[in-house]
């Protein structure tokens, strides 16, 4: 059960406050206030389990504070996990990449439509299958030098400077495919790319056959600015597919070592090691409490990805009421509110210039488990989501998001409108979901209070507000006990694979604005979400699949939108796979020297940004 959870610092920090987990926020608080430049750091004494030995990174002479420009943000209330295109799924960590490399295209944050990053520009055959890449050929390879305390060039064993090619994308792409990386989310691109299904399910044990099967998938090189993709059949997301992180160019001569560079495998991404080639590049890195990206001088800036206005950006783990304080002690420049003190700051006349309205192509939902009774009963599972009064929880609890009568955030092509389909998905109906429920319980000769029912959520504090006003709705109009078990974030995605829970807090922000992501990529064959409900089999499956893999090559937008809404209706309605809550919409705090360029996408572009002094 994998995946995602999530934007835009703006929409980034919005689902940050509940898609992370929590961790303890007092020794996050020093981390803020104190200066960090010039001191030595020791993994080890931070990391316990990325770095396995220790590695003392060599500290800059000491220096006084930033006399540039630094933004200040909360990193969530967890980690960072990685930074790594090829093992990244969290919305932080594709936020930081986003940052730090640029892929051949990329969405504009404000409109979503697909823009030039790395390419300059790009054809498409007839048939739609393959597309020519042009790349830049003026970008370096980068790496933070802490002895110079400054951002240099990486060379090669020659001393040439190492500049971004076409190969290095194909590396990144090969690597996140090659079954021995096991990429979490190597499936987003399987299906579509030619011969990267079989060459991401080989098995291991054969290199000489996992060789001839790299060779075959739809990458090739044809010079060193020059890149092809060819995919199994046309599609409206191919473009967004190749722009997505996990396709970002890598350093294969870090990862894997060569005549001058030690392997650093998997560590590649640490601080000490990392090399990058976006408006931004990691300067510092202590696992659990902060990061810091220093802004690249070597990015030569184009017209869709500029120079960097802002030199250093500092992000640090804060539980989301931590972060209100933080801003509120002018420590902090951007942030989201707690439902608790909304009321509170929206009435406030010192905050009323520094609110600014989100929204984000993403939807807040719990996944039932459809295998472990009782929810392995429709009825049951209809019964829970029917419960619950959305509307109360967005406007008394959650203060903030619209409510989500189905699954599919209706900004995304091919989604389904509210106005068009205004019956369509889940209503609050407390006496039709008590009917169904005295149904089931008749049936196995039980009562409502003998069910046991277990709601697993990532520790935050909305997401604790959230489980615990909807346990409240279910044992008011139900008369269910549900119980609620918290895990801190990493413990929290390995434990919900393995099927022990009930119902599993859930979050999905768009990898690209179109219903493909949030159902085929969500619900389909090895999809983000399949092993969450383990709903992957049988009738109703087979032809939610079919209308899903139809909608995907229909050419006619009002067919392709209503093929979309009978998949809903069997994801929500029939089968109840999942109860969506709401779609992201949130008032966040904003610094009046900060200026920013709201994003819908879930991502910010942070070169973009700039702060007035």
């Amino acid at each position: 059960m994998s995946r995602k959870t999530v934007i835009s610092l703006v929409s980034f920090l919005m689902i940050l406050a509940t898609v992370l987990t929590a961790c303890q926020s007092q020794p996050v608080i020093q981390t803020v206030v104190v200066e960090k430049e010039g001191t030595p750091v020791v993994i080890t004494q931070v990391v316990k389990e990325t770095v396995k030995e220790t590695v003392e990174v060599p500290a800059a002479p000491p220096t006084a504070a930033p006399s540039g420009k630094v933004l200040l943000l909360s990193a969530g209330s967890s980690d960072i996990p990685s930074i790594d295109p090829s093992h990244a799924s969290q919305s932080i960590e594709i936020q930081v990449i986003g940052t730090t490399s640029i892929g051949l295209v990329r969405q504009n944050e404000v409109t979503a439509e697909v823009e030039n990053g790395m390419a300059t520009n790009y054809d498409i055959s007839d048939d739609g299958t393959v597309y020519t890449f042009h790349l830049l050929d003026n970008v370096p390879w980068v790496k933070w030098d802490a002895n110079k305390g400054e951002v240099v060039k990486v060379q090669d064993c020659n001393g040439n400077d190492r500049m971004v090619t076409a190969e290095d994308f194909k590396y990144g792409v090969l690597r996140t495919l090659d079954p021995r990386t096991a990429s979490e989310y190597a499936y987003v691109l399987t299906p579509y790319l030619k011969g990267a299904n079989d060459f991401n399910s080989a098995s291991v044990d054969d290199p000489e056959k996992l060789d001839e099967l790299a060779a075959a998938v739809g990458v090739n090189v044809t010079d060193p600015q020059t890149i092809q993709f060819t995919f199994n059949a046309a599609g409206v997301y191919n473009l967004n597919l190749i722009g997505l992180w996990v396709a970002h160019a890598q350093p294969k001569w870090l990862i894997e070592g060569d005549d001058c560079t030690e392997a650093r495998t998997d560590r590649w991404t640490e601080q000490g090691f990392y090399q990058g080639y976006g408006p931004y590049t990691l300067e510092e890195w202590v696992h659990d409490y902060y990061m810091t990206l220093v802004k690249n001088p070597f990015w030569p800036g184009t017209e869709t990805v500029p120079v960097a206005k802002i030199d250093e950006i500092k992000l640090t783990v804060l539980e989301e009421s931590t972060a209100l304080a933080e801003f509120e002690a002018g420590n902090l420049d951007v942030t989201t509110i707690p439902s608790g003190d909304m009321d509170r700051i929206i009435t406030d006349p010192q905050y009323k210039d520094l609110i600014q309205q989100t929204a984000t192509l993403g939807t807040e939902f719990y996944a039932f488990n459809y295998q472990l009774a009782p929810t392995d009963d429709a009825r049951v599972r209809k019964a829970l989501s029917m419960a619950i009064d959305r509307e109360s929880l967005v406007t008394n609890v959650v203060k903030g998001g619209v409510p989500a009568p189905f699954f599919t955030n209706p900004g995304v092509a091919g989604g389904p409108k509210v106005e068009k389909y205004p019956d369509l998905g889940i209503r609050f109906d407390p006496q039709g979901a008590k009917q169904l429920l005295d149904e089931y319980l008749a049936e196995k000769g039980t009562t409502a209070d003998q069910l046991q029912i277990a709601l697993l959520f990532n520790t935050t504090e909305g997401n604790k507000q959230t489980a615990e006003a909807i346990q409240a709705m279910w044992k008011d109009n139900l008369g269910v006990t549900v119980n609620l078990i918290n895990q801190e974030r990493k413990v929290y995605l390995t434990q919900r694979k393995e099927g022990k829970e009930n119902i599993y807090r859930s979050s999905w922000v768009q990898d690209y604005p179109d219903a493909n992501n949030f159902l085929f990529e969500v619900f389909g064959p090895g999809a983000g979400y399949q092993q969450v409900v383990d709903w992957y089999e049988g009738p109703s499956y087979d032809q939610f699949l079919k209308l899903i893999t139809d909608a995907a090559v229909e050419s006619d937008p009002a067919k392709r939108m209503d093929l979309y809404a009978q998949a809903e209706k069997i994801l929500v309605e029939d089968e109840a796979i999942v109860a969506p809550l709401y779609w992201y919409s949130t008032p966040v705090l904003i610094r009046a020297t900060v200026q920013d360029l709201p994003s819908i996408t879930g991502y910010d572009h942070w070169e973009k940004w700039d702060i007035l002094q």
